[in-house]
């Protein structure tokens, strides 16, 4: 007798959310930073973003805003960063009725401080997880590093079958923020909100027992020619790291969204219109329409997208989350179906994955 060996899937088996305490409107950001300047106050309120759980900065003796400096910015990183991650991790094995101690490998990404050790030792040292837990960590990929973070994982965890991997994105935006009254600061500040994601992977060898997705593919691309595009570097006259993003990024975006998307689908044999939910990273208002135009998307396909974009403002690579959470809370996903997650960030880089209920 043959014994056919088959190959185990990883299959996403849930998700857990969280934010900072604090959330602010638009008005409200304006107002906290005395900002009068028409275009800025435009740039703001024509955002689609209603509110962001946001960390600003204390008031000083003259009741404005202090400026941090880069050491206070990356000790704020690291406080949200671990409170942050370790609620979605704490909410994300509570979702799937998992412990502490079931976590076997934990991959962290985070692109707004940086931390030695990592945010997965710290937050291995601060939740109790093993410390024989493997772990990596992902730093400064940007927005679409959550998807990267789970290929690794999809691929650890088809190597260990039966257990369970987590892919943690925390995202402290409100430590990588330079406040002044230049436009190139006021598009960043306009949109990154406060935000950590979690979720959990594991693969069965054949018996159907993990609920949720099963992970088919990856595909992506990287956008040399915009390679400056989207970018986080030392502001000599801020002293600190400011983000750059290119007015042009949407376009960019939505031009290039079209060859990576056909070819995940291709390789699985399926056109876009097999796709029955499409998960696409929260950019920013033209970014989504860019893609919704070039993808021939609907409103209701990127309903969860422009709804995590109106409630939590960009959340960096825990944004596409967000929207998972928002469909498996929806339960309209139904055995057979096709979804497409999509991410955007530095590089300029799509990274897409394909999954299947």
């Amino acid at each position: 007798m043959t014994t056919v060996l088959t190959m185990p899937q990883a299959r996403i088996a849930g998700v857990g959310t969280a934010v900072s305490p604090d959330a602010y409107s638009q008005e409200e950001v304006l107002d906290a930073f005395a900002i009068t300047d028409p275009r800025i106050r435009s740039l703001f309120l024509n955002s689609a973003i209603q509110r962001r759980h946001l960390t600003l900065p204390p008031l000083g003796a003259d009741g404005r805003r202090v400026q941090e400096s880069q050491g206070e910015l990356l000790s704020k990183h690291k406080t949200m960063a671990v409170a942050m991650g370790a609620r979605a991790l704490q909410a994300c094995l509570k979702n799937i009725g998992a412990d502490i101690s079931d976590v076997r490998h934990l991959c962290c990404v985070t692109s707004t401080g940086f931390l030695t050790p990592g945010l997965s030792a710290l937050l291995i040292n601060e939740l109790g997880l093993d410390q024989h837990c493997s772990r990596s960590d992902i730093v400064g990929m940007g927005c679409n590093a959550g998807l990267n973070a789970l290929n690794v994982a999809t691929g650890w965890s088809m190597a260990h079958p039966d257990e369970l991997a987590i892919v943690l994105c925390a995202e402290a935006c409100s430590a990588a923020y330079v406040f002044d009254s230049t436009m190139r600061t006021a598009v960043v500040n306009s949109l990154f909100g406060d935000g950590a994601a979690a979720v959990a992977l594991r693969s069965e060898p054949s018996e159907n027992t993990v609920p949720g997705p099963r992970i088919l593919g990856f595909a992506s691309r990287i956008i040399t020619e915009a390679l400056d595009a989207m970018r986080y570097e030392w502001d000599e006259n801020a002293g600190k790291f400011s983000f750059f993003l290119d007015p042009d990024i949407p376009y960019v975006v939505g031009m290039n969204a079209e060859e990576v998307v056909d070819r995940l689908l291709r390789a699985a044999g399926l056109r876009r219109s097999d796709v029955r939910h499409w998960l696409v990273h929260s950019g920013g208002k033209k970014v989504i329409d860019a893609v919704t135009v070039n993808l021939g998307l609907t409103r209701y396909d990127v309903r969860h997208t422009t709804g995590v974009l109106r409630d939590y403002g960009n959340v960096s690579s825990a944004s596409f989350l967000f929207s998972y959470e928002r469909l498996q809370e929806e339960r309209v996903a139904e055995t057979g179906d096709y979804g497409v997650l999509m991410t955007m960030g530095p590089g300029s880089t799509i990274e897409t994955a394909l999954v299947q209920w």
